[in-house]
C-alpha cells in the first residue's frame, strides 16, 4: 500500500520529494539507485502503486527513457541518479533535451551539505556542470524548499520553449523531516514565457502571404510541441501553401498530403530544397534554421521574405532575419490565423492562385523522387524501412505504431523512407545527434504506450552504445521492437570518408576482420539477455522475420545484415548550397 501521512505529519526530504512528483501527475520514474540517492529509493518503494519506478541498466538509458517518454506524451519525463558518475551519466541526456527542447527532470542524489566542496566520495558540482545545457537547475539546500523546487521545475520544464531541469538533492537534506508545505508559492519573479501574437503581427504575416507568388511554410518541432499539428494542416488547406518539415517536424503535417513536401535540408528532399531555394515567402514555424536546414546560411531562402513564429524570442533573428518575426505559441498563431481567414477568407488569395508555383513542384517532384536502387541480392535499408511500413500498414498496426532511432545513416533513412501522418508518432536526436538514443528512447514510449508497437530503427554503432537496456526491456516486460541495419561499419563517417577523402578508412569499422561471421553476435547477446533475435541476410527472409518480430510479445531484435556501401542520398554537405546537392 502507498505510504499515507495526515496534513501536519513530519515527513523526511526524500518523502516529501516522492509525493511532490504523485501531486504533479507523475506515474513513472526512471531511476537507478547510489549512495547519494538511496534515501529517495527508499522512498519509491513506499509509494509503489501510486508511481512506478523503472531501473534502468545505466543512468544514460534512463534519461533517454524519460525522454521517450516526453517526447511521445508531451508530459515531463522524469530521471534519477546519484551523484558524482551516477549525475555526470545524465549530462548527454540533458544536453540532448536542450537541444530538441524536451521537457525532462533529472534528480540527482548529493552529497551531504557539510563535505560539498570538499571532493567527498562521489562528488561533482552537477549544477554547474549542467548550468549551460539546462533550461533551469537547482541546488536545494534546505528540505522547506523542495516542494517549491519541484513546483518550479515543472512549470519552466513545460511552459515557454519545453527544456530540461535538473534538481540536485544533499542527501542531508533527503534524510531530514519536516512537515511539508505541498502548495507554496513559486518564485519566478523573471520568468514570464507566455507571450501571445498581437494582431498587427498576424496581418502583416497574411500581407506577406498575399503578396506572394511562390509561398513555402517550413515547419519544425516546434509545430509538434505545441500541438499545432492540426492547424498547420488547417492553414495550409485554407492557403494552399507547401509544407516542408524539419527531421522533428515529422508527423507535424501528414506524410500523404500533397501540400507535404516531406523533410528538407542536408538529406532531406530534392523537391523541398528546391522549393525552399526558389521561395519568394518563407513561413518558419517552430524552427530555428538549424546549419543541418540552413547549409551556407547567407545562400538559403534568399530570394524571399521570411516570417519566424517561435514561442522563443533568442531564435527569432538569430540565424536569419525575419521581416515578420513573432514570439508566440506556434499552436496558438496557426489557430487565430485559421479563425481570421475563416472570418474573411480574402485575407489569403485563393488556394488556385499557386497553381503555377505547385505545377513546378509537381515537375520537382516528378523527376528528384526520393529513391535507391533495388538489388535481389542484399536487404538495402531503405528497402527494409519502406517494407516495414508497407506491412504495418497492411496489417492495420501503422496509425498505433511509434518509431524511434539511433543516430546515423539508418537515422536519416528512417526519416526519408517511412511517411509519419501523425505528431509524436517519430522521435529522435537530431540537435546533438547522440549515438545510443534509440534503444531507451523506444523503451521510455512503451512504457507511455503499453499498446502501442514501438520500434527503434537502429545500427550497430548506435546499439551498441546502449545495449544493455536489453536488460531493462525484458525484466520490465517492454516489448520494443529494434529493426537493426547492421553494416558492420560507423554508416554515416564511413559515406563521408567515401566522399571527401578519398575512401581511406579511419577507424570506422566495427567489424573483427578475422571473424568468418558478423561481429559482435547481436542474436546471441539479445538471447543472452532473454530478448527474442534472429538473423537474416536473404531479401526472401525479411517479410517473415518482420512479421515474427511484430507478432511477438517479447523484446525482439532482428538483426538484418545491409551493404556498407550504400550512402544517403540526396545530400549537401555541410556548409553548401542547393546548388550542391548531391544526387548520385
Amino acid at each position: 500500500m502507498a505510504k499515507t501521512t495526515s496534513p501536519g505529519t513530519p515527513q523526511t526530504g526524500a518523502d516529501i520529494l516522492v509525493q511532490a512528483l504523485i501531486n504533479h501527475g507523475v506515474e513513472v520514474v526512471f531511476a537507478y539507485p547510489g549512495g547519494a540517492s538511496m534515501p529517495l529509493h527508499q522512498s519509491l518503494t513506499k509509494y509503489a502503486p501510486k508511481l512506478r519506478t523503472i531501473l534502468p541498466r545505466h543512468e544514460q538509458g534512463g534519461g533517454f527513457m524519460a525522454q521517450g517518454y516526453a517526447r511521445t506524451t508531451g508530459k515531463v519525463g522524469v530521471c534519477m541518479a546519484t551523484s558524482g558518475p551516477g549525475a555526470t551519466n545524465f549530462v548527454t541526456c540533458l544536453a540532448d533535451a536542450k537541444m530538441d527542447s524536451v521537457p525532462i527532470i533529472a534528480i540527482t542524489g548529493q552529497v551531504s551539505s557539510h563535505v560539498i566542496g570538499t571532493d567527498a566520495f562521489q562528488e561533482t558540482p552537477i549544477v554547474e556542470v549542467c548550468r549551460p545545457i539546462t533550461k533551469h537547475h537547482y541546488l536545494v539546500q534546505r528540505t522547506e524548499d523542495i516542494t517549491r523546487v519541484v513546483k518550479e521545475a515543472f512549470h519552466i520544464a513545460t511552459t515557454g520553449r519545453p527544456g530540461p531541469i535538473i534538481i540536485d538533492l544533499p542527501k542531508d537534506i533527503q534524510q531530514r523531516s519536516i512537515v511539508p508545505d505541498y502548495d507554496p508559492p513559486m518564485n519566478l519573479p523573471g520568468y514570464k514565457p507566455v507571450r501571445d501574437a498581437k494582431k498587427e503581427q498576424l496581418e502583416a504575416l497574411l500581407a506577406l502571404i498575399r503578396g506572394s507568388k511562390k509561398p513555402i511554410i517550413y515547419a519544425g518541432g516546434g509545430v509538434v510541441n505545441s500541438g499545432a499539428a492540426p492547424y498547420l494542416k488547417q492553414f495550409a488547406e485554407k492557403t494552399g501553401i507547401p509544407v516542408a518539415l524539419t527531421v522533428h517536424g515529422l508527423g507535424g503535417f501528414p506524410s500523404d498530403h500533397y501540400l507535404c513536401l516531406h523533410m528538407l535540408g542536408m538529406h532531406g528532399t530534392v523537391y523541398s530544397n528546391y522549393a525552399i531555394n526558389e521561395a519568394d515567402a518563407l513561413l518558419a514555424f517552430g524552427v530555428r534554421f538549424d546549419d543541418r536546414v540552413t547549409g551556407k546560411v547567407a545562400e538559403f531562402a534568399k530570394h524571399g521574405k521570411i516570417a519566424h513564429v517561435d514561442i522563443d524570442p533568442s531564435e527569432i533573428n538569430k540565424i536569419k532575419f525575419a521581416q515578420v518575426p513573432i514570439v508566440a505559441n506556434v499552436a496558438e498563431v496557426l489557430k487565430d490565423l485559421v479563425a481570421m481567414i475563416d472570418a474573411n477568407p480574402a485575407l489569403v488569395p485563393n488556394p488556385s492562385a499557386y497553381k503555377d508555383w505547385m505545377r513546378q513542384i509537381d515537375e520537382w517532384r516528378e523527376n528528384e523522387p526520393l529513391k535507391y536502387q533495388h538489388r535481389e541480392d542484399a536487404i538495402l535499408p531503405q528497402y527494409a524501412i519502406e517494407r516495414m511500413q508497407q506491412i504495418l500498414r497492411d496489417r492495420g498496426q501503422l496509425d498505433d505504431t511509434i518509431v524511434t532511432t539511433g543516430v546515423g545513416q539508418h537515422q536519416m533513412w528512417a526519416a526519408q523512407f517511412f511517411k509519419f501522418n501523425k505528431a509524436r508518432s517519430w522521435f529522435t536526436s537530431g540537435g546533438l545527434g547522440t549515438m545510443g538514443f534509440g534503444l531507451p528512447g523506444a523503451l521510455g514510449a512503451q512504457v507511455a504506450h503499453p499498446l502501442s508497437t514501438c520500434i527503434d530503427i537502429d545500427g550497430d554503432g548506435s546499439f551498441l552504445m546502449n545495449i544493455q537496456e536489453l536488460a531493462t526491456a525484458y525484466t520490465e516486460k517492454l516489448p520494443v521492437k529494434v529493426l537493426l541495419l547492421n553494416n558492420q561499419h560507423l554508416g554515416m563517417v564511413t559515406q563521408w570518408e567515401d566522399r571527401f577523402f578519398e575512401g581511406n578508412r579511419a577507424h570506422t569499422y566495427l567489424g573483427a576482420g578475422f571473424e568468418h561471421e558478423p561481429y559482435p553476435d547481436f542474436v546471441t547477446i539479445a538471447r543472452g539477455f532473454k530478448c527474442q533475435s534472429q538473423r537474416i541476410v536473404k531479401k526472401g527472409d525479411f517479410d517473415a522475420a518482420l512479421k515474427e518480430m511484430l507478432d511477438s510479445r517479447m523484446p525482439y531484435v532482428l538483426d538484418v545484415l545491409t551493404p556498407y556501401q550504400e550512402h544517403v542520398l540526396p545530400m549537401i554537405p555541410g556548409g553548401m548550397t542547393v546548388r550542391d546537392i548531391i544526387k548520385a
